[in-house]
């Protein structure tokens, strides 16, 4: 049974080249199988078509869009949906409100930088 403290995350929200503005919670190499980040997607934007090496979920919790999975047609999401995102298919997501869209995500194993596979 692990009974370590994790060091805290950087508690910086930064904007990526995806046009996300991310803040991490959890993502330490002494944790590799789970990753945690709060997202912020804003107002009339679109995220760069990308996909991941590891599984993803979406927890919306704010705000509304239409999620593109797979190359399938969009759906729309909004606060209390979970979206299943395998490992190596390709995502985006339109903000289609007037304010923030907001998600936690959720990815296993843990995201690094070198998973990420800009589509666009």
């Amino acid at each position: 049974m692990r009974n370590t403290l994790i060091p805290r995350c950087s508690s910086d929200e930064i904007l990526t080249r995806e046009r996300v503005h991310i803040r991490e919670r959890l993502n330490d190499p002494s944790v590799p199988e789970v990753s945690l980040a709060d997202c912020r997607v804003e107002a009339g934007i679109t995220t760069e078509l990308h996909s991941l090496g590891v599984a993803e979920w979406y927890v919306i919790f704010e705000g509304s869009g239409l999620m593109e999975v797979g190359g399938g047609e969009p759906f729309p999401v909004g606060p209390g949906d979970s979206v299943e995102i395998p490992r190596d298919i390709s995502q985006r997501i339109t903000n289609t409100g007037d304010t923030d869209l907001c998600i936690q995500c959720v990815c296993m194993p843990r995201f690094t930088a070198d998973c990420y596979v800009a589509l666009e």
